[in-house]
């Protein structure tokens, strides 16, 4: 079976790519980090005028989705541009309220996440304590046990192995959406398409990685030659590569059968790739890679991040085992 994307779908990943690389996405992540967000909501409004977050978004509520597939491909070609934010748990939140069947809850934050206006972090029991970006983001949704909260506010601001992702631990009490055993179904759903996400997410920086660093060794000389035409760099970068195309279908196959299983398949394959991608690039760039000068940091930081978020690789092989 191929998991191969339609003329369609190409295309658009074409013009998401072609979008990104003019918005200059390096600067607005930088500048998020340093607690300034306006770059980063900059990018954010045109992937949202690229459609990227109705593909989450039911159609009547003013999205196309859900399209789990252009999702995943979106989300790919986010990762490789190191679009900063709370990308993943925005797309989680609007499969969290579409899950819960309320028209009035539907209406109120849905419209808003596809036109790119409402930014949702998401913190939900069981994903640790934390919600990502919690202090630039207009709602903080919480989920504990069979109740949805809005939460009234966050605490101190934690500092990440990532810049760009920054952590805080929602306040407690908050308006009540909805209570009761649909919620905990919802949220099940909402974890699902989170890892779907993180997974393209970390597939779309390793393949920034790796391909930084193929431009790196291919300029970089040592006695006389250029670095990558010696063997073990060259072994080193095809191990690299094969394990992200490795993850790869399994990201699209996932994307397609939307089974719990397949994803957490996906997500271990994925966050490993992506973070093998990391150790060889610092490899190969040598004592530069330790530096945040270059721009490669800022994917070298996101590998490891991605692999533990929404389900570290124990909790996601114990997934598909349990699948």
């Amino acid at each position: 079976m191929k998991f191969l994307p339609t003329d369609e779908q190409r295309a658009f990943v074409r013009s998401l790519d072609a979008m990104l690389t003019a918005a200059d996405t390096p600067r607005a992540a930088r500048a998020w980090g340093a607690g300034d967000p306006g770059p980063g909501r900059a990018v954010w409004s045109r992937v949202a005028d690229a459609g990227v977050f109705a593909l989450a978004v039911p159609e009547a509520y003013e999205g196309v989705g859900p399209r789990p597939v252009e999702l995943a491909l979106a989300f790919v070609e986010l990762g490789r541009h190191a679009v900063p934010g709370p990308l993943v748990e925005t797309a989680a939140a609007a499969t969290l309220i579409s899950g819960l069947g309320d028209p009035a809850l539907a209406k109120r934050f849905l419209p808003g996440i596809a036109a790119g206006e409402t930014v949702v972090t998401l913190a939900l029991e069981g994903q640790g304590p934390y919600a990502l970006d919690a202090d630039t983001a207009s709602v903080t949704l919480m989920v504990l046990g069979d109740e949805l909260r809005v939460a009234p506010g966050h605490g101190p601001v934690r500092a990440s192995a990532d810049p760009a992702r920054r952590l805080a631990v929602p306040d407690g009490g908050g308006e009540v959406l909805a209570s009761g055993a649909h919620v905990a179904a919802a949220a099940a759903r909402a974890v699902d398409r989170a890892r779907l996400a993180t997974a393209a997410q970390a597939l779309g920086t390793g393949l920034a990685l790796l391909e930084r660093t193929v431009a790196y060794v291919r300029q970089r000389s040592q006695f006389g030659v250029a670095i990558g035409s010696f063997q073990a760099v060259k072994h080193r970068l095809a191990d690299t590569l094969i394990a992200l195309e490795f993850a790869r279908p399994l990201v699209l196959g996932a994307a397609l059968t939307t089974a719990p299983a397949d994803i957490a398949a996906a997500k271990v394959a994925a966050g490993e790739a992506a973070y093998g991608a990391a150790r060889t690039a610092l490899q190969l760039h040598g004592a530069v890679g330790y530096t945040d000068e270059p721009a490669l940091s800022l994917w070298l930081r996101k590998a490891r991040p991605l692999r533990d978020a929404w389900g570290t690789p124990s909790q996601c092989r114990a997934a598909v085992l349990s699948g």
